[in-house]
């Protein structure tokens, strides 16, 4: 699976979720699910922790969040399967990665694109 390597722990629209949350370890690299530019890294969306977010085309968009370092900054073209960051922690210090992917903007589950990409 793309991004990161553990099970999913908070599957699509569980108790509101607009992602899902992949279990790991600290530090463990991330990798960007498809080729892209990274149009936003930091962390200015509340909640979300150091967020990056990549665009893939005009339509789809990933966001990788909970990081604990990014890889990469604002601008930067990535190729699919690239490190972009490192696992962080969520506000209860479990490690994880919360993925997003956003169609025209709108939230949908990413499980079935990511298992199309294995």
């Amino acid at each position: 699976m793309a991004g990161a390597q553990g099970d999913v722990i908070t599957k699509f629209g569980e108790g509101g979720s607009k992602g899902i949350d992949i279990g790991g370890e600290l530090g463990e690299p991330v990798k960007v699910a498809a080729a892209g530019r990274v149009v936003y890294a930091g962390s200015g969306l509340r909640a979300y922790g150091q967020i990056i977010i990549v665009k893939h085309s005009n339509d789809f968009l990933t966001a990788y969040a909970h990081n604990s370092k990014l890889l990469v900054k604002e601008g930067d073209a990535v190729r699919q399967g690239a490190p972009i960051t490192e696992m962080g922690t969520e506000p209860n210090n479990k490690p994880l990665l919360h993925f997003e992917l956003r169609k025209s903007g709108q939230a949908i589950d990413p499980v079935p694109s990511l298992k199309k990409a294995r």
